[in-house]
């Protein structure tokens, strides 16, 4: 498979660590071995769910926003890997692929002048777009759950079409966002991922949940007016500030729009409040909430994929890192439970 990188076990000697008297989750979970036998790998095994690392930034570099979601991958990995192995971590149902590397696309960037960099960017988006819908797909293709972690948000088109390729079908989405990412076709980047996916064909229902009402232009709300049967959302101003309805109510409106067919849960760690992103907001949902949005919409049978973007990494700041990557490491564990049970 193109650009994927596996685990090594000098690798993941480097970033897990044993102690007497308990059993991690790397001890207990399945990993690639060659990354020319995904597709086999994939028929023969019995494991539930697949996850993967997207290390780029390209994508919000191509949208003007802040890199630092390339790192990301490590930090959740190493956090996972270390967690206990029990009847709740479940990770004898999870296989892990390694990650998507597009370092060749960052050698390439050395020799672009500054003035055709933003082209270069979106260029190079379209290229990942590949990498991630075939990996995706294939995923898919063999009756497998995928959970994807880190990059930015461009990687949700990639997603919804390998998905829709292997099931034959559109997909929903329920995007936990405080942006719609519904920005204009003007080349590959963060901020369109869905608008893409809508003028292809591969998206069919959307639902933006937690909508910053200061952050949505005009332009985007009549946008999402004028195709109001297949795009709604709620903000976050109406859910947490002024309380005119409950987080339950509000999810299970959601729910009932997005579940009359396979959908993906899309968490932007823009919408969690103070997680180091390319967009990161004093004011945001808790990361107890997310969780629970992720139990909620994770528990439904229809739902058919986990993407965890945008958030970063801090130079030099190993607890923040290290607090982002738990909280990763919850959400994706959260969604393996609910989707499991």
């Amino acid at each position: 498979m193109n650009n994927l990188q596996v685990i090594t076990p000098e690798n993941l000697n480097k970033i897990t660590t044993k102690r007497a008297g308990e059993t991690k989750f790397f001890e207990h979970t399945t990993f690639l071995s060659n990354p020319d036998d995904v597709t086999a790998t994939l028929a023969n095994s019995k494991v539930k769910f697949v996850l993967f690392g997207i290390k780029e930034d390209i994508g919000i570099l191509a949208n003007h926003g802040r890199p630092g979601a390339k790192n990301t991958w490590e930090f959740t990995l190493k956090s996972l890997l270390n967690l206990q192995s029990n009847s709740f971590t479940k990770p004898s149902k999870v296989l892990i692929l390694g990650h998507l590397d597009f370092s060749e696309l960052y050698d390439k960037l050395s020799s672009v002048s500054a003035d055709k960099l933003i082209k270069t960017f979106r260029k190079q988006v379209e290229l990942m777009d590949q990498s991630v819908h075939q990996l995706v797909y294939s995923i898919v293709k063999a009756g497998k759950i995928p959970i994807l972690i880190g990059g930015g948000h461009n990687n949700a088109y990639g997603v919804i079409k390998g998905c829709a390729l292997a099931l034959n079908t559109k997909m929903n989405a329920i995007n936990f966002d405080a942006h719609t990412d519904l920005r204009t076709l003007e080349g590959r980047h963060s901020g369109n991922g869905f608008s893409y996916a809508i003028k292809d064909g591969f998206l069919n229902r959307y639902f933006v949940f937690g909508l910053h009402e200061n952050y949505t232009s005009k332009e985007i709300l009549n946008y999402i007016e004028a195709s109001k049967l297949k795009i709604k959302y709620n903000t976050f101003e109406d859910l947490i500030v002024r309380k005119k309805v409950s987080f339950k109510k509000a999810s299970k409106k959601a729910m009932a729009f997005v579940s009359n067919s396979k959908f993906g849960i899309e968490i932007d760690c823009d919408a969690i409040q103070n997680i180091p992103s390319s967009a990161e907001t004093p004011s945001g949902f808790s990361a107890n909430q997310t969780r629970q949005f992720v139990h909620y919409f994770g528990s439904h049978k229809q739902a058919s994929y986990l993407h965890i973007c945008e958030a970063a990494t801090r130079i030099n700041d190993p607890h923040a890192n290290a607090q982002t990557a738990k909280l990763l490491s919850y959400l994706i564990t959260d969604f393996m439970n609910a989707r499991d049970a």
